[in-house]
């Protein structure tokens, strides 16, 4: 039986990556901001329209810096999201913030603006929303809030590098918004990610807190740490940048085959398609409500069948573990995403999936 996996890393040929790290071997320059960390950080400035970029080994890095560069009040409170992986949540508490969380809109699973006013209090510091799946954020209404109570906004866009609102870039919203390069993502640097912004006191900052601080041969100015990308995962977002649009149009063909099959079933939930959004294609979700079996039932059946689907995001941060004696954890405080989490299946969505294969998995959840 053939198994199709949840997702599929998109890479260059062989030949066109060992062409892009051949003078790697000649320079010995394998890490430090070298000449082809320089290059992709030039590289994606321009494609994402951004003033300022700065290069991570990891999306999570990226976020917790960015945060922690804010310099908040130890203590304070972030307003955001639970229907998210566990790395947005991680990286508030981890730079000892309190997360409040909000829930998520029905139609497209993104923060709900509608709500966010009711949990500001005297304490709230900032607002670090979350692009899901693609979609966007109401990124106008988020301004407006954040505007009026003088709140700072990170969004978490690692789902969505490449979309583009009324044409402009996800990565222009907000005081930052951090991009995850995960292997799993549209765009990927094996691992990898980085952070977008406009402040230019920050370039400094973010290079201190991700190279030990340090300033020179004999000169180090800051507490930093160690989160710089090396070379070879810098040469593979060269190489995948070339690529991404082709690879974006061909996530458009099977995310286009699934709807023809499984939209207008009774039962069946997909997401709704966001007015004046560029998407990019990155997951395909669909909410069993009312089907005729569960999430889980449909789940065991695909993988039966050599299918991985994934529950993502199941569960909800807010009922972690590690954050249930927190004020603001427990589900029963964001409804709309428990119900979402207890019945979403991410189908398997790659540049590479065969339209046989849509068919295939279609279906077996329609049988």
């Amino acid at each position: 039986m053939k198994k199709i996996l949840v997702t599929r890393s998109s890479m260059p040929t062989f030949e066109e990556y060992c062409e892009e790290i051949k003078d790697i071997w000649d320079s010995r320059w394998l890490t430090n901001m070298g000449n082809k960390h320089r290059t992709l950080q030039r590289d994606l400035e321009k494609y994402l329209g951004v003033p300022h970029l700065t290069l991570y080994t990891n999306g999570h890095l990226a976020l917790e810096n960015i945060i922690a560069a804010l310099n908040l009040p130890k203590g304070s409170e972030v307003i955001t999201t639970p229907f998210t992986f566990a790395s947005t949540t991680h990286a508030i508490v981890r730079n000892g913030l309190v997360p409040i969380f909000c829930d998520i809109k029905e139609d497209d699973y993104t923060i709900d603006t509608k709500k966010i006013e009711d949990l500001i209090t005297d304490n709230t510091v900032a607002i670090v929303p979350v692009h899901v799946y693609g979609n966007m954020c109401d990124v106008e209404e988020i301004n407006r809030i954040a505007k009026k109570y003088g709140l700072k906004v990170i969004y978490d866009a690692a789902h969505a590098f490449g979309v583009k609102y009324k044409g402009i870039s996800s990565a222009c919203f907000g005081d930052a918004s951090m991009f995850s390069f995960h292997a799993t993502k549209v765009f990927n640097t094996i691992e990898g990610g980085c952070v977008c912004f406009k402040d230019e006191t920050w370039v400094q900052l973010l290079n201190d807190m991700k190279n030990f601080g340090i300033h020179g041969p004999e000169s180090v100015g800051f507490v930093g740490g160690n989160a710089k990308m090396n070379e070879f995962q810098a040469a593979m977002g060269i190489c995948n940048l070339r690529h991404l649009n082709d690879e974006v149009e061909k996530r458009k063909k099977v995310v286009e085959r699934y709807r023809s099959h499984l939209e207008n079933i009774e039962g069946i939930k997909l997401s709704t398609i966001q007015e004046n959004v560029d998407s990019n294609y990155a997951y395909f979700p669909i909410v069993f409500d009312g089907y005729k079996y569960t999430r889980n039932e449909i789940f065991e059946k695909l993988s039966e069948n050599g299918v991985n689907a994934r529950k993502y995001f199941f569960p909800l941060t807010n009922s972690f573990e590690c954050y249930r004696n927190m004020p603001s954890a427990g589900t029963e405080k964001t409804p709309v995403a428990q119900h979402i989490a207890l019945r979403v299946l991410t189908l398997p969505l790659y540049a590479d999936l065969s339209l046989e294969d849509v068919d295939r998995i279609c279906e077996i959840i329609l049988r």
